[in-house]
């Protein structure tokens, strides 16, 4: 979804979940279906780990909001996104591609790719982090964006087992 300052949270939230359970359900069916294949299901299994990876991308967003909302960070209408100077902006972008890097690596049996897209994204965002509530933003954002590629890839690896 385009990502417009004027549409509120509730609008983008309602598509996000529309989008996850999707994805939540292609995930299953596809679990399913490799589990079925044992033997011969490696096509399956490795189009079950593609959509894990686009679904931890594409759904991270919606659960980065409440996390942040729950923080007491501004979400949406409340950050200023058309404010040059407005802290921590291009974060949805940001965190759509830290997802799917995070996704990637786990299932590619690289756990150290983690620690390697952090201290990127750590070293781009250090000038960043004195703004006010910047630095909790961006912990706070970090932290619900790589659980969440995580736990999607933990789904994807679970239907490789």
């Amino acid at each position: 979804m385009v990502d417009d300052p004027a549409r509120p949270d509730r609008d983008v939230l309602a598509v996000d979940a529309i989008v996850t359970f999707v994805c939540v359900v292609l995930l299953v069916i596809g679990a399913i279906m490799a589990a079925a294949l044992e033997p011969s299901g490696r096509a399956i299994v490795i189009a079950t780990q593609v959509v894990a990876v686009l679904a931890a991308a594409v759904t991270g967003s919606a659960a980065v909001r409440v996390v942040l909302a729950a923080g007491g960070i501004p979400t949406r209408a409340d950050n200023h996104d058309d404010e040059p100077d407005a802290p921590l902006r291009g974060g949805r972008v940001i965190g759509f591609l830290e997802r799917t890097a995070v996704a990637a690596s786990l299932l590619l049996a690289w756990p150290a790719g983690v620690g390697v897209i952090l201290a990127v994204k750590s070293l781009a965002r250090f000038s960043e982090l004195r703004a006010p509530r910047a630095s909790e933003q961006f912990i706070l954002g970090t932290f619900a964006s790589v659980m969440w590629a995580a736990a999607f890839a933990g789904i994807g690896w679970l239907a490789a087992v």
